[in-house]
């Protein structure tokens, strides 16, 4: 077996009268993210992290936000035309670590509907997923409540 290892990162603005999903869940909340998109920072930087394990370039490159096809398009098709295009070249992933950094909501009620909802997409159990949510501690864009962030990062293996 060949693997590798992908990172990916991604962060947007809060805003009202924003619908707020993370990792592809509608999260109850008075703020939403900002984007092209639906602006789901979790399935951004998995998907980035997906394409960076495959030396894919990134999910700007690929669904850039200067293409009126993408506006307000909902980035499970990303994630999944990704992960497509990973498995035509004999790739697939084969676990995934996100950590997402919010002030607000607090996620911990959501985290393990986040992590089964990632396994259900990439095709992985449960047991191959981990979702961690950590605040801003009130630093920053983020510790403002002003943002969400997350991180990922991905084992994608390919059979020799």
């Amino acid at each position: 077996m060949t693997v590798r290892v992908g990172s990916g990162h991604d962060t947007h603005r809060l805003a009202e009268n924003r619908t707020l999903i993370l990792g592809g869940v509608i999260i109850p909340h008075t703020k939403g993210l900002v984007g092209h998109s639906d602006a789901d920072a979790v399935l951004h930087a998995v998907t980035d992290a997906l394409l960076g394990a495959a030396a894919l370039g990134d999910i700007g490159d690929a669904y850039p936000d200067t293409d009126p096809k993408w506006k307000d398009a909902d980035s499970r098709l990303f994630l999944r035309e990704a992960l497509a295009n990973l498995n035509q070249m004999g790739w697939k992933p084969v676990n995934l670590d996100v950590t997402i950094f919010a002030q607000e909501p607090k996620l911990g009620p959501v985290k393990t509907a986040i992590k089964n909802n990632l396994a259900n997409l990439l095709g992985l159990g449960t047991d191959c997923v981990n979702v961690k949510a950590k605040t801003g501690e009130k630093v920053g864009h983020i510790g403002r409540g002003e943002a969400i962030g997350c991180h990922a990062v991905v084992l994608i293996e390919k059979a020799n």
